[in-house]
């Protein structure tokens, strides 16, 4: 049997960078290359399911002995055109978006003046407050939306999306807020010192000098926000009852199961078409979202 170990002696002056760029460059695709490969197959496996399913024939989806599950033979455009044509989905669609841009708004803009008046007035007590609007956050929907359904009663905003609107601010308020007040911390004191020198009121401030540098916060708040309002269920199922007025999550699970039915191929195509907002969202301002997970304002 031969020895195939390399003797270090034996390598010459020109084999030796040779070598250890080899070594370099199998240690960086096995510590590197090949986790992220399979983290992007666990992570996009959801979608490609979502996608062929959509497209399959019942024939295929409902005979897996005869047909390859992950892949479709005869592709076909039914499964989508009953569930745009057939159903209320673009309407859906439509109160899903309003509802997810409105309580967006609503809650950046009390974010945005509960995080500046915590982190730049600095009042006593002002670091307890932060942390106890933080806290909120960490309670479960689930206990809230009982409470909170007598007051969408009351205000008679029962199967209204602005039962939605008024309601999701209670769980993305405090996140913001908390987000918000560790941006608005990175932007130096100096320049709103210089600004109430120069006659400035705290509103101007606000609006012309910290609103602009913190634009990357803002746009990683606004798609927290947006994410979390698009694909909310519970308060979504709970104050919304009529078929025309529901939202995305809830529509095409509660519209297009009869009994025990699953019309598995509209599912997917509404979970994909439902995915995509958020998606083309995400690709707009991925930019302006990793510069505020990295830090941002330089002295």
């Amino acid at each position: 049997m031969t020895d195939t170990t390399i003797d270090p002696a034996a390598v010459t002056e020109s084999e030796g960078p040779q070598l250890l760029s080899w070594d370099s460059r199998a240690r960086r695709i096995v510590t590197i290359y090949v986790p992220l490969v399979c983290f992007l197959i666990v992570l996009l496996f959801p979608f490609y399911w979502m996608a062929i399913t959509a497209f399959k024939p019942n024939s295929e989806l409902l005979n897996y002995k005869d047909n390859n599950p992950f892949w479709i033979s005869a592709p076909t455009l039914d499964n989508i055109r009953k569930l745009l044509f057939e159903t209320d989905y673009l309407h859906w669609l439509a109160t899903t978006m309003g509802i997810a841009f409105g309580s967006t708004f609503l809650s950046l803009f009390a974010s945005v003046l509960a995080a500046y008046a915590i982190q730049r007035l600095r009042f006593r007590g002002s670091d307890y407050v932060g942390l106890a609007i933080y806290a909120a956050y960490l309670v479960p929907p689930s206990i809230l939306f009982i409470p909170l359904a007598q007051v969408v009663f009351q205000l008679g905003l029962y199967d209204t999306p602005f039962a939605l609107v008024l309601t999701y601010p209670t769980f993305l308020v405090p996140f913001c807020t908390w987000l918000l007040i560790g941006y608005f911390k990175s932007i130096p004191y100096e320049l709103e010192e210089c600004a109430l020198i120069d006659g400035a009121s705290r509103l101007q401030i606000l609006r012309r000098i910290t609103l602009p540098l913190a634009v990357p916060g803002l746009i990683s708040a606004g798609i927290f926000a947006f994410t979390l309002s698009w694909n909310e269920f519970i308060y979504a199922l709970a104050f919304i009852s009529s078929t025309e007025k529901k939202t995305v999550p809830v529509a095409i699970l509660t519209e297009l199961v009869q009994g025990d039915v699953y019309q598995w191929g509209s599912l997917m195509a509404g979970a994909l078409l439902g995915s995509l907002p958020v998606a083309i969202f995400y690709m707009f301002f991925v930019e302006y979202y990793v510069s505020s997970l990295t830090g941002a304002v330089k002295e």
